[in-house]
């Protein structure tokens, strides 16, 4: 197949004239028409009906012509995406995420990329609200948790597990043999969640619903850490927040035999055919974090 046949092709049925396709093409009409005519010759089919005003293109040729379009959009794309991956990320690079994970995983990261790509600057929205992505001129989220269905493209580059933990000694004030013993307790609800009281737990087959019963509540996910820190009772923490407060013995988790649901987390894009360079290099600079991290035991 010559991809140039079918550019020449495409150029005289959309121009209506072999003259006029190679004043587009810029070059000559001889070579046009040949080029067409070798192409009739390849797929034993007449594509054109010449005539003295116009040409215009057989039933098989408007077929044929569709399909040239898509297949020469499809080698224009793959040039693009060459040229893209091989171009250094410019400019400003703007991302948004939640509190807990942008703060613990996604500014390490940001740090690192500016250190490798000092052209490109960051803007960094941390929230636990969610941004609109093209009115809020945002290159990339980063969003953990389950995903509602919407018109952006998401592509997931790892999971988190959620932990109930309490403060360092706080445990020693009940005894909690399985999940629905913690109902009564003392608990700080993370509004920030849209269930924040409603808990399944599983172990092998058995599983448990517990709803628990809010003493404190609180709309954004480090300060429910730092309560929980204090003594204010239990809570439900994601891994990536809580790691390093159970290695180092400030929080302790409850009921470890016992698995709440699985995240995951995600990058989410305004809906593009193409990403910047800037975009692509922080994505993989962060999935090859994540991944470290999960190969290496997220949180146990």
């Amino acid at each position: 197949m010559n991809l140039n046949r079918l550019a020449y092709f495409a150029a005289v049925v959309d121009a209506g004239s072999f003259t006029r396709a190679a004043e587009r093409l810029g070059i000559t009409k001889a070579v046009v028409s040949q080029q067409v005519a070798r192409l009739e010759r390849d797929v034993g089919t007449t594509l054109l009906i010449r005539t003295t005003r116009r040409v215009h293109p057989t039933e098989a040729g408007r077929t044929f012509h569709a399909r040239c379009l898509q297949v020469l959009q499809q080698a224009e794309d793959a040039f693009d995406e060459l040229a893209q991956a091989a171009a250094e990320p410019t400019g400003t690079l703007r991302i948004a995420a939640s509190n807990d994970y942008g703060t613990s995983a996604v500014v390490p990261v940001v740090a690192a990329f500016s250190t490798r790509y000092p052209g490109c600057r960051v803007e960094l929205t941390l929230g636990d609200e969610t941004i609109d992505l093209v009115s809020g001129h945002i290159d990339v989220a980063i969003r953990v948790g389950w995903l509602a269905d919407s018109s952006l493209q998401a592509r997931r580059i790892g999971t988190f597990q959620q932990f109930m933990v309490c403060g360092a000694g706080f445990e020693n004030r009940f005894t909690a043999g399985e999940p629905q013993d913690l109902a009564g307790l003392p608990f700080v609800a993370n509004m920030a969640l849209r269930e924040p009281l409603l808990w399944q737990f599983s172990r092998g087959d058995d599983e448990q619903s517990v709803r628990m019963q809010a003493t404190i509540s609180i709309d954004a996910t480090p300060a429910v850490l730092a309560a929980v820190r204090a003594g204010a009772g239990l809570s439900v923490l994601p891994d990536f927040l809580v790691r390093d407060e159970l290695a180092a013995g400030r929080l302790v988790q409850i009921l470890p035999e016992w698995r709440l649901p699985a995240g995951g987390i995600y990058t989410v894009y305004p809906a593009a055919r193409f990403r910047p360079p800037k975009v692509t290099s922080f994505v993989e600079m962060l999935i090859a974090t994540e991944q470290k991290v999960e190969a290496g035991g997220r949180g146990r």
